[in-house]
């Protein structure tokens, strides 16, 4: 555990000292979003944090590749070269989207090449996290990975609109997967517990609480789609490393949901961000848009209207990540029934208190 702490608090400490540095660059580059319609924020805004937090990630990944206990799961395959290089890809497709506002096919594929990057260097989808079932083509496994690696960036591109709300969820729901993957990983090789998706979950933490001091409202920077779809690529990478990992010899029959259902982290992880892109793109569809033609009815946005303040707002969706990622991580350790019950409790909790802190506002 000591050494996957290491690996977050050095992504942690260079994304928040590069963030400074980001923010300049930004102010040069004229990389400043400012204040429109459906924003929230009162000033204009610097919008290239994705490029202080690429270099967390990079720099704590290549220093995890050169610790001992994590060495032989770097070295395995060219899995962490393709995540690198597909992570420098989405975070100068970003920066280019921030400057430049490219047209929303042009972004579309470019996070396809970014999801071939992936499958190209062995980050592939080759079961079906749902009963274990084998993908029996190559070019289905293909058309999967990029499929799982477009969503994710999407749904963290569409839910980053509150100051701080993109970086806490994933950051919430990451810790979540981290100690999932560690728990998991420990009981099916005790022998050698050491993970490359659990080392690829401690630097995206680290990099999401080095950002956060500064994009808490009020933000002093964005993240941008620089950011966003680091974000999103490297959950899905993660998601993916970690699919099929684990044998189900190992595991206790109480703890058979998480064998047979190893996505389940994952999609709690990203269920509010996906459940905003899924309404946002039927919403546009609809209405005769694009499904990146942007708006003012995500969830954050409909919080906002039932009078919650805008941190108030970012807690509570804070909250319902909290609820979904570790209830799905509490898999790994207790029998399913009683996560299952637990984590019922616990949405009724956080829809009562979701209510009336509406109701106070």
């Amino acid at each position: 555990m000591r050494t996957y702490l290491l690996v977050m608090v050095i992504a942690a400490a260079v994304t928040f000292l590069s963030t400074p540095l980001a923010r300049s660059l930004a102010q040069r580059l004229h990389a400043v979003t400012p204040v429109r319609a459906r924003d929230v924020h009162s000033v204009p805004t610097a919008r290239l944090g994705g490029i202080a937090m690429l270099a967390g990630l990079v720099v704590a990944l290549v220093a995890a590749w050169r610790i001992p206990f994590l060495a032989p799961v770097f070295s395995q395959s060219g899995q962490v070269q393709g995540l690198l290089a597909a992570a420098v890809w989405v975070c100068l497709l970003g920066v280019a989207d921030d400057l430049w506002d490219l047209d929303w096919w042009a972004k579309l594929g470019g996070q396809v090449l970014a999801g071939l990057l992936l499958a190209w260097s062995g980050v592939l989808l080759v079961t079906f996290p749902i009963a274990g079932l084998t993908i029996g083509s190559s070019r289905l496994s293909v058309v999967a990975t990029v499929f799982v690696v477009v969503a994710a960036i999407n749904a963290v591109n569409f839910v980053d609109g509150l100051d701080g709300l993109a970086a806490g969820l994933i950051g919430i729901g990451g810790t979540g997967f981290f100690v999932y993957t560690y728990l998991l990983t420990r009981v099916s090789s005790p022998e050698n517990f050491s993970s490359l998706a659990t080392a690829i979950m401690a630097a995206l933490v680290g990099v999401c609480i080095g950002f956060l001091p500064h994009n808490f409202h009020p933000a002093r920077i964005f993240m941008g789609d620089s950011g966003a779809m680091l974000l999103g690529l490297t959950v899905a990478a993660a998601a993916i490393v970690v699919t099929g990992k684990i044998d189900p010899n190992r595991i206790s029959p109480g703890q058979a949901a998480p064998v047979f259902l190893p996505i389940v982290l994952p999609l709690a992880v990203l269920a509010l961000p996906l459940l905003d892109m899924l309404l946002a793109v039927v919403r546009r569809l609809r209405a005769g848009h694009s499904p990146f033609h942007a708006d003012r009815m995500h969830l954050h946005h409909r919080l906002l209207d039932l009078g919650h303040s805008h941190r108030g707002a970012v807690t509570i969706m804070y909250l319902w990540t909290a609820v979904f990622s570790f209830g799905a991580a509490a898999l790994a350790l207790f029998p399913t029934r009683y996560v299952l019950a637990g984590t019922a409790a616990a949405a009724v909790g956080a829809a009562l208190l979701t209510r009336r802190q509406a109701a106070r506002a």
